[in-house]
């Protein structure tokens, strides 16, 4: 299930044949039940060799002179995480009758609310060309507004302007007016994904605290003694809890 999301594209294209291309850039929630571990190793190799392994026994006593009968350990399973990432994404686009979208707004140090009360009061006058406004709202991390009239045939005259000089305040401001986009997702095709550094640990119990057990498992799996190797990042959720791990594309460094 994909979350309603409002986009802005800006920018230019300098190849044509890039003009119906989207670029998908995953960000995948992945649930962690408690008594169980995400880690990243360096290598993916090494990741590779903990899940062929499937079981591994981590000892809990590290550090300490003990004799065998007196030590501690606990046996973990090791899988891969799958998961799925979009491969193919078709959207249809429709061009809103009744919006705008304005952009190249000021910076006035004033509150969002105040400024879109100035942009409403300006475009709901005819002799500024524009009408009754229905709806305003600023779009998420854009700093760009969509304006909704309530009648037909105020947002195309203002859109084939293309800009407009508006009075705010003392001051006037020349704004840009677009036009406004609704997109519906028409296919959506997934694929299953192994992420190849990282380890699903699971059926660990709760016999250490939170930050012991991390540390005790991380030190474990780098042992190359162990099949273990370098540990990029390392995640534990104890038993009775829940976790959230976030994956987003793996960038190979130079």
């Amino acid at each position: 299930t994909l979350p309603e999301k409002k986009m802005v594209f800006k920018g230019l294209v300098t190849n044509k044949e890039d003009m119906n291309k989207l670029m998908l850039t995953p960000l995948i929630r992945y649930p962690l039940p408690g008594g169980s571990a995400l880690i990243t190793f360096e290598k993916a190799e090494v990741a590779q060799r903990i899940i062929a392994a499937k079981e591994h026994v981590v000892e809990l006593s590290y550090g300490e002179e003990l004799e065998e009968h007196d030590r501690c350990r606990v046996r973990v399973q090791a899988a891969p995480v799958e998961l799925l990432l979009p491969s193919t994404l078709e959207m249809g686009l429709t061009r809103s009758s009744r919006s705008i979208l304005v952009s190249d707004l000021p910076s006035l140090g004033i509150s969002d609310e105040s400024l879109l009360d100035k942009l409403e009061l300006f475009f709901s006058k005819t002799k500024n060309g524009g009408g009754e406004v229905e709806s305003r709202e600023f779009l998420d991390d854009s700093g760009q507004v969509v304006l909704t009239f309530a009648q037909d045939g105020v947002a195309e005259p203002l859109i084939a302007r293309g800009h407009i000089q508006v009075l705010i305040g003392k001051g006037k401001y020349e704004l840009k007016i677009s036009p406004c986009l609704n997109g519906d997702i028409t296919s959506l095709q997934l694929q299953p994904c192994c992420c190849p550094r990282t380890v699903l640990l699971s059926g660990i119990p709760p016999v250490l605290g939170q930050e012991s057990m991390r540390d005790t498992l991380e030190i474990h799996f780098q042992k190359a003694s162990r099949g273990g190797g370098e540990v990029d990042a390392l995640a534990y959720v104890p038993a009775g809890w829940w976790g959230v791990a976030v994956f987003t594309e793996d960038v190979a460094l130079p």
